[in-house]
């Protein structure tokens, strides 16, 4: 399974022989099926997480009861709670939409491959980066974009999330009413 990571930062970066050697070595992966719950809103995030198969979403309830998607991970997405590492209760959930397989990491087995590896640091310290680039631009759509523009961005740079997700989830992610996000696919439909 360590193939899968390899691969993707293969895309960023150049790994030596031991590097991989290392990535191979250090991985720990977890099968979950869907509708497992990883993380509940007010528990303590101790694990975080890459994907190597299925989609995990991430979702807040307010006091109204009312829920929010704020991200969906499908494969090659890194998963970092808010509360990672902190030892204070989640703000979300994190919940598997499909069956998924994961690779796990906590603080403590971190430090540990850090001390014992420390070139392991600087291979984590890219995918850091472009998580970052990646949570940026998500951010920058979401606030500069309207509802139906949004969509248009999912529909050409996600396309597969509209066939993964129930529409209720995707609509909550864009931030409109399932109504509003069936007419306004029925009207891009009706356009093209």
């Amino acid at each position: 399974m360590g193939n899968e990571v390899i691969s993707y930062l293969s895309k960023h970066i150049k790994l030596s022989p031991r590097q991989k050697e290392l990535i191979e070595k250090c991985t720990i992966v977890k099968s979950y099926t869907k509708e497992t719950m990883l993380l509940r809103q007010g528990n303590i995030a101790n694990e975080s997480y890459f994907v190597l198969k299925g989609i995990v979403r991430s979702y807040a309830i307010d006091d109204n009861e009312q829920e929010t998607t704020i991200e969906f991970y499908p494969e090659e997405q890194a998963i970092i709670p808010l509360t990672y590492g902190k030892r204070i209760p989640s703000t979300h959930f994190l919940e598997c939409l499909e069956d998924c397989t994961l690779i796990i990491n906590n603080p403590e087995y971190e430090q540990e491959m850090f001390a014992k590896y420390p070139e392991f640091e600087s291979i984590c310290r890219v995918m850091g980066e472009v998580m970052m680039a990646q949570l940026q631009e998500s951010f920058t759509d979401y606030k500069t974009r309207k509802p139906e523009e949004r969509y248009l961005h999912i529909m050409e740079h996600r396309p597969t999330l509209l066939q993964r997700v129930p529409l209720y989830q995707l609509a909550s992610y864009l931030g409109i009413k399932p109504e509003s996000l069936s007419r306004l696919r029925k009207r891009l439909t009706k356009n093209n």
